[in-house]
């Protein structure tokens, strides 16, 4: 469709005041920010749980870590599917089905007595939770004009942070006052409360009446090459080096992030002597950080933009900062309690601001049409690492468990993860020397 708007004096004056624009476009920010709220706090109560999931259980770190492996297995190719079918469907109608199946499989975890049982719901509700970044970045291309998104990836994706330091807060609670069964339902529940509150307020930019003619120039004010309509098939974007760059560096870093999201309760715990009621302070004082920092992190490489820089060479800043602020967690084992989570909260920060500056590289470089594909190719291969990683994670844990040094194990883990982005910064390099637009052909 069309857009018959003079942009001229926007891309002239690199935007206008956002009173005169209109803010529709951070409404729909808003409800991309509630929904990765609600997917990491899914992604979070077994971690949570685990302590008391390990009486009832008996199971091993391996076969915890087991559990995680097959979510992450489920996960890659929910993201893979996704990519597909929002590309082929749209963003309203994919988000939609992947937040129902999710938190259809929330609900589910409250039935599983096994761990075969956590095994199956894990593999539901990594197939549903496919679907929310390759939504939420096309949201983003098609709501956004390019020098704004990369904040507002930082902002929807601090959704990310703030479900992790909501977890701790309410999981423990609610696991503890009516049974670990309710904090699965809790969130279940909250999935299809977004969801009547997607359907109504969510569309396409041309297809919303409330958004005015000023806001619409102003989405749409970036040079880029013309779109069409034929969507674009996996093979014909791995022709493409810059896709392999987004793949290797979501490879490389994705699986530190879901290190901390599953094995920090237990690493509180195992090596520190604090358990989920003690632990759950640092941890939201972990997710405290790593939300502030982080949308400063998305914040900053759009400042650059601003001052005059190519998107490519605030892109690159901003991700070498990042990758380097995650070298200090290298020291944690050595650490007080209290310095500790300063020091897993920065590295924390720069991994999601580092995120939001690679997700925003796919709008940057590829056809909004091509998007998501291109997300949801990249997200499966994070989440195949983040398959490895966990399943790794604990047999090593086992073995230094076993041997009676459990903090060495954690000392070999955080050296990987705090080593992954500077190895992810230069392969991205040489694969994508700079962030600009292709064209593709139908």
């Amino acid at each position: 469709m069309a857009i018959n708007v003079d942009t001229s004096a926007v891309v002239a004056r690199g935007g206008q005041d956002e009173s005169t624009v209109g803010r529709y476009r951070w409404l729909v920010c808003g409800l991309l920010f509630f929904a990765t709220t609600i997917n990491y706090m899914d992604r979070q109560i077994l971690a949570l749980l685990k302590p008391i999931l390990d009486s009832e259980l008996k199971w091993t770190n391996a076969q915890f870590g087991l559990v995680n492996t097959v979510f992450q297995f489920a996960y890659a190719i929910g993201l893979l599917v996704f990519g597909w079918l929002i590309d082929r469907f749209g963003t309203k109608i994919g988000y939609a089905i992947s937040i129902t199946a999710w938190s259809c499989a929330a609900i589910a975890h409250a039935a599983a007595g096994s761990v075969f049982g956590f095994g199956a719901a894990r593999v539901a509700l990594g197939l549903g939770e496919g679907g929310n970044f390759p939504s939420a970045i096309k949201a983003v291309a098609m709501w956004f004009p390019r020098r704004e998104r990369a904040f507002a990836t930082s902002l929807f994706n601090s959704g990310a942070n703030v479900g992790a330091i909501l977890a701790p807060a309410i999981v423990p609670w609610l696991a503890f006052t009516w049974g670990w069964q309710s904090a699965f339902v809790a969130v279940g529940v909250a999935g299809f409360f977004w969801l009547f509150l997607w359907l109504p307020f969510y569309d396409a930019p041309e297809k919303v009446k409330r958004l005015s003619p000023s806001e619409m120039a102003h989405i749409h004010s970036d040079v880029e090459p013309k779109d069409t309509s034929s969507k674009v098939a996996w093979l014909d974007i791995l022709a493409y080096r810059q896709a392999w760059g987004f793949i290797a560096a979501k490879f490389l870093t994705d699986p530190v992030w879901w290190f901390f999201l599953i094995w920090l309760p237990d690493y509180f715990k195992a090596t520190r002597g604090l358990d989920i009621k003690k632990s759950w302070v640092h941890l939201v004082a972990i997710y405290s950080i790593v939300t502030v920092l982080s949308i400063a992190g998305g914040w900053f490489t759009g400042y650059l933009t601003r001052r005059g820089q190519s998107v490519t060479r605030a892109r690159k800043t901003g991700m070498f900062i990042f990758a380097c602020l995650v070298l200090p967690i290298l020291a944690v084992t050595q650490a007080s309690d209290w310095t500790a989570v300063f020091l897993i909260g920065l590295a924390g920060a720069a991994h999601q601001a580092w995120s939001a500056n690679l997700f925003t590289t796919a709008s940057d470089v590829f056809p909004k049409r091509a998007v998501a594909s291109v997300v949801g190719l990249g997200g499966m291969a994070g989440s195949v690492g983040g398959m490895l990683f966990p399943f790794f994670s604990g047999i090593l844990l086992d073995r230094f468990k076993a041997s009676g040094n459990i903090t060495a194990g954690y000392a070999i883990l955080f050296g990987i993860c705090g080593s992954a982005y500077l190895i992810a910064f230069a392969i991205n390099h040489i694969l994508s020397p700079k962030f600009e637009p292709v064209t593709m052909s139908d």
